[in-house]
C-alpha cells in the first residue's frame, strides 16, 4: 500500500489556537508513528495556499473553534477537492451554533435544557428582568464557539450584566440556558458506535476552559455498568472509575447516537449529556472537532475502549476514505 500524504491542520485563527496547536502536534506525531507521511501546516488565514503546493490524500482537521468547526475549513477543502476527517460542511456548521444544535436536538424529540436567544443590541434591563423570571440560576453561553469560552453561570441577579457583556464579547449572539444540576457525561461516537462513558467532576461550578486544561483538581471517571451488585470492568489505565446503573448506561450511549445523527455527523464526535436527579438525561452539545491533546476526552474514551491515541488518529483517517459528499460545484468526491 503506498504511504499515504496526510496533512494536518492545527493552530487557525480562533481563540482556541493554542488548544488546537497541541491537539495537532499529537495527531501528527501518531501519524508519523503509523507510518504516514505527515505534514504539517499551522493555519494561519483562511486561504491555506500551503495545500496548493503538496499531494494531499487526506487532510486530517485539528482545528477547533471559528473556521475549524464551523464548517469553513470544510467548504475549503471540499473547493479544493481534499477529502478530510470528521463532519462536513452542513452538520460543522449546526454543531458550531449551539442554540441551531438545541432545535435539532428537540425535533429529533431529544431532551435539552429549555432556553432563550441574546442579540445584539441587547437592552440589559430587559434581559435582567428575562432571566429573573427565568429563574436562577441560569447558565450564559455565547451561541458559537467552543473550549467553554465565554460561558458562565449566573447566580445572583447583581452580576447579570456583567456576565451578559462576557457572553456578547464572543460574538453578536448569546442565549440563557436552564441551569440543569446533575452528574456530568461525555461519550465519544466512533464510526457511529458509542465509546465508553467519561464522568466529568470539577472542584468549581462548570467545566470551563480552566477546569480542561489548567486545573489539577478535574477528575474524570471511566464509567462502568452496574447489575444490581454486579460490574462490568473496563480498561480504566490512569482514569479514577465510577459507576451507572446498566439501563442508563445504555440509554446515554443510545442517545449520545442519536444526537450525533440528529446533527447529521459523520466519523466521530464528542456528545456531552448531564443527568439529572430524577435520572433525566438532557444532551448539551455535540462537539465535531474534539481536544486531541494529553488532557482530551475523546482519546480517554478511546483508551478504556483498548484503541490506542495512534490506532484512532488511524481509524478517524480510514473512516475518510469511506465517505462520500458532493462538493460545491456539485461534483461527488470520493
Amino acid at each position: 500500500m503506498r504511504t499515504r500524504n496526510i496533512a494536518v491542520l492545527m493552530g487557525g485563527v480562533s481563540p482556541e489556537r493554542e488548544i488546537s496547536l497541541r491537539s495537532g502536534n499529537a495527531v501528527a506525531k501518531a501519524l508519523k508513528d503509523a507510518g504516514n507521511n505527515v505534514i504539517c501546516i499551522d493555519v494561519k488565514d483562511e486561504d491555506i495556499k500551503e495545500l496548493d503546493h503538496e499531494e494531499i490524500d487526506v487532510a486530517f482537521i485539528a482545528l477547533h473553534g471559528y473556521f475549524g468547526e464551523d464548517g469553513g475549513v470544510q467548504q475549503l477543502l471540499e473547493v479544493k477537492g481534499i477529502p478530510y476527517t470528521g463532519s462536513g460542511v452542513n452538520a460543522s456548521r449546526i454543531a458550531m451554533d449551539k442554540v441551531e444544535s438545541k432545535r435539532c436536538f428537540l425535533y429529533a424529540g431529544l431532551k435539552t435544557p429549555e432556553y432563550f436567544l441574546l442579540k445584539k443590541p441587547v437592552n440589559l434591563a430587559e434581559i435582567e428582568q428575562e432571566i429573573q423570571g427565568f429563574g436562577l440560576p441560569v447558565v450564559i453561553k455565547p451561541t458559537n464557539g467552543g473550549s467553554s469560552i465565554g460561558i458562565s453561570i449566573i447566580k445572583d441577579s447583581r452580576n447579570i450584566h456583567y456576565y451578559v457583556r462576557e457572553a456578547l464579547k464572543c460574538g453578536d449572539e448569546a442565549f440563557v440556558e436552564r441551569y440543569v444540576s446533575g452528574r456530568e457525561f461525555t461519550i465519544g461516537i466512533l464510526d457511529n458506535r458509542a465509546l465508553p462513558i467519561i464522568e466529568i467532576c470539577v472542584s468549581d461550578d462548570f467545566f470551563d476552559y480552566n477546569a480542561k486544561y489548567n486545573s489539577g483538581n478535574t477528575r474524570y471517571f471511566v464509567i462502568n455498568k452496574t447489575f444490581g451488585s454486579k460490574t462490568n470492568k473496563l480498561n480504566t489505565l490512569d482514569c479514577d472509575v465510577g459507576f451507572l446503573d446498566a439501563a442508563l448506561y445504555d440509554k446515554a450511549q443510545e442517545l449520545a447516537i442519536e444526537a450525533h445523527n440528529a446533527i447529521g455527523c459523520r466519523g466521530f464526535s464528542r456528545v456531552d449529556i448531564l443527568l439529572d436527579n430524577k435520572n433525566d438525561f438532557y444532551i448539551l452539545e455535540v462537539n465535531t472537532i474534539p481536544g486531541f491533546t494529553e488532557k482530551s476526552l475523546l482519546p480517554m474514551a478511546a483508551r478504556a475502549a483498548d484503541i490506542s491515541f495512534t490506532l484512532l488518529c488511524e481509524k478517524i483517517v480510514d473512516l475518510t476514505s469511506q465517505k462520500s459528499f458532493v462538493s460545491i460545484d456539485g461534483s461527488i468526491k470520493n
